[in-house]
Order: structure tokens, then C-alpha cells, then sequence
């Protein structure tokens, strides 16, 4: 996580959060529907919420936006620097723009000076897929040290103009070169990270692209928010980012420990564990707790879990931190476990 604190809206990165993004992939025309698609992303547990501004008459939006959610919104603008003029007006709460991009230094120090007055970040983005011509002539190809350079580079031009409320995001759609690449930046800045895989697929395979490649990262302390970018429903990008964080032991809620099965078993595991799953899915604890095949290995194996069941042949056992409880019948197992957990 990085040293240096930077507010957007009412968070503060830096503060050792991880905070969860998404982005409305609804036209910002459509103002009744992108508010629609905030609320349903605030509901799920999105913190802060990125909506596409491509024009001046689209900044209309984000006062809506402002009304309609308690996140903080960001405003992706891309080469004109009035949008992001306008939009920092509107009281957008962050700005994701690569100064770079914009035009002369004229156009930077512009759009710095405002956000400066305003107390707004600005959040450079550096994509593999867009990266400067001279760069890509310098090393070949999209490379971490490419990537970094770049990033850096907008870096200066905004601290040029005395400007250093930065959030930085180095995305590839390269798992192996996301990761590399900001690993390389992490030991050279010390401004809020945003973590994410660009363009990483449909629901399945941009998931598990997204947990190798931002998991890596928050495992070695590295990142101040995170996006799971997927080609789905928003919605869902906010469920697997949660799942992420508890996977890497950071965000609140259940984890769930379950074991694959195997011939000792006796219950009908599977559905079991996805009964338990979907029973701990509105429970905000940060607790474990374990499904396992049988007693055999069950308790000793999932002996850091909080509670957990065992099945057995037609019964299982209920444990606690691997100490047995009771046994309970097969039928009963589901009911039994939710009481123990709320006693938790």
C-alpha cells in the first residue's frame, strides 16, 4: 500500500483499505440508466464508481450521479482537457486522464490548476494497448519498463505544474506484464496504486485472470483500489472483487474452506457446500468456515476454520477451530451449522 494519502470524495487511499471500483458501461446519454446501473453497483458494494465522459454535453451526468450515490464518482476523460475542466465543476470527485494526451503544457497546467482548487485527483492510466509510439520504438514492445516509464512520465508533466494529488494504474491485458510492471513501479513511487487486468475476458476467464494477477499483487502489500474488469454485468465485477480481497484474507465476509471430495465420501457434498455457500453470501463476518467429506481428515484440515461441518454416512459432525461439537444427522447440517455461526 502506498505511502502517500490522496482523498477522492470521502476515502482516503492509502490508508491501508482496499477500496472496490467498477465502471457503468451504459452510454452517459442514457442519464435515467447509467443512475440506475450506480445504484445497483452501490448496493452490491462498489466504493468508488468510474463513468466514460466522452463529451462536453455528457458531463451532465455526473451531477446526477453526484445526487443519485454516496461513492465517489471518477470521470474517465480521454485528449480534451475542457471535459475535464467541465467535469471538475460539475464536483466530480477524481479524474482519470493522462496528461500526456491532452496537448501542450498550457492544457496540463489548465486542468491541474483546477483539480488543485477543486481538491480533485487525477488518476493516470497507462494501458499496454495504447502505449506512446517512442516507447514501443525504445523497447519493442509493451514491456513493465515501457509501461513505468510512461506512467512516469505523466508523473512529471502533472508535478511540473506543481500538481501531486496522482492515483496511478499501469493495466495490461498480460497477467505475467501487469504484474512485473507494477511490481517495477511500486519500488519507484510512493502515490496510490489502482490495480486491475485490462480487458480480461468474458466472466470466467476474467475473473481468474483478474485474481492471479491483482491476488499476486495484494499478497505482496502493493494496491490501493482494484477493478475486476470483466465483459458482464458490472454487478458481478463487484462479487469477484470482494471474493479476491478474502481470498488474500483482507476483506470482510465469509471464506469459504471446502474439500474436492474423494471416495470416502458419504454426503452429498457438493450441494452441500453450495447451500453453505449461498447461506454465508449476506453475512458480513470475517470468519472461515469449512465443508468437508468426512471426519477422517475434515476437523484437522480445516483447523483454522471457525466452524465447520464434517459429513459422515448419514450424519456429519460440527467442529470448532478442530475440535468437535456433535454429531448431527445428514438432514439437519445446514440448519445446525447457521446456528453456530450466529453465535459466532
Amino acid at each position: 500500500m502506498s505511502n502517500k494519502k490522496v482523498r477522492v470524495g470521502s476515502l482516503l487511499l492509502g490508508d491501508g483499505k482496499i477500496y472496490i471500483q467498477s465502471m457503468l458501461n451504459i452510454p452517459a446519454g442514457d442519464v435515467e440508466g447509467t443512475v440506475r446501473q450506480a445504484k445497483e453497483l452501490e448496493a452490491a458494494g462498489c466504493e468508488i464508481i468510474r463513468a466514460a465522459i466522452p463529451t462536453i454535453e455528457d458531463v451532465r451526468l455526473i451531477p446526477a450521479l453526484k445526487n443519485a450515490v454516496d461513492v465517489p464518482v471518477v470521470a474517465d476523460i480521454h485528449f480534451d482537457y475542457r471535459i475535464a475542466l467541465a467535469a471538475v465543476e460539475a464536483g466530480v470527485d477524481k479524474v482519470r486522464i493522462n496528461p500526456g494526451n491532452i496537448g501542450g503544457v498550457d492544457r496540463v497546467k489548465a486542468v491541474a490548476d483546477a483539480c488543485r482548487l477543486h481538491n480533485v485527483p487525477i488518476r493516470i492510466g497507462v494501458n499496454s494497448g495504447s502505449l506512446e509510439r517512442r516507447l514501443i520504438e525504445k523497447y519493442g514492445s509493451p514491456t513493465p519498463e515501457a509501461l513505468v516509464e510512461s506512467a512516469l512520465g505523466h508523473v512529471k508533466l502533472l508535478n511540473d505544474c506543481d500538481f501531486d494529488d496522482i492515483v496511478i494504474s499501469i493495466k495490461s491485458s498480460d497477467v505475467k506484464l501487469m504484474i512485473e510492471a507494477y511490481r517495477l513501479l511500486a519500488k519507484q513511487v510512493d502515490f496510490p496504486l489502482h490495480l486491475g487486468v485490462t480487458e480480461a475476458g468474458t466472466e470466467r476467464m476474467g475473473v481468474i485472470k483478474s485474481a492471479v494477477g491483482i491476488g499476486s499483487l495484494l499478497c505482496d502489500g502493493i494496491g490501493d483500489t482494484i477493478r475486476v474488469s470483466l465483459t458482464a454485468d458490472p454487478v458481478k465485477e463487484i462479487y469477484a472483487a470482494k471474493d479476491i480481497l478474502r481470498a488474500c484474507d483482507i476483506g470482510t465476509g465469509v471464506q469459504i474452506v471446502a474439500c474436492p471430495t474423494c471416495g470416502r465420501t458419504k454426503i452429498a457434498l457438493i450441494p452441500l457446500a453450495e447451500q453453505v455457500e449461498k447461506l454465508c453470501a449476506g453475512i458480513n463476518k470475517p470468519i472461515k468456515v469449512a465443508v468437508m467429506g468426512c471426519v477422517v481428515n475434515g476437523p484437522g484440515e480445516a483447523r483454522e476454520a471457525d466452524i465447520g461441518i464434517a459429513g459422515g454416512n448419514g450424519e456429519g459432525i460440527l467442529f470448532k477451530k478442530g475440535q468437535i461439537l456433535r454429531k448431527v444427522p445428514e438432514d439437519r447440517l445446514l440448519e445446525e451449522l447457521k446456528k453456530e455461526i450466529d453465535l459466532l
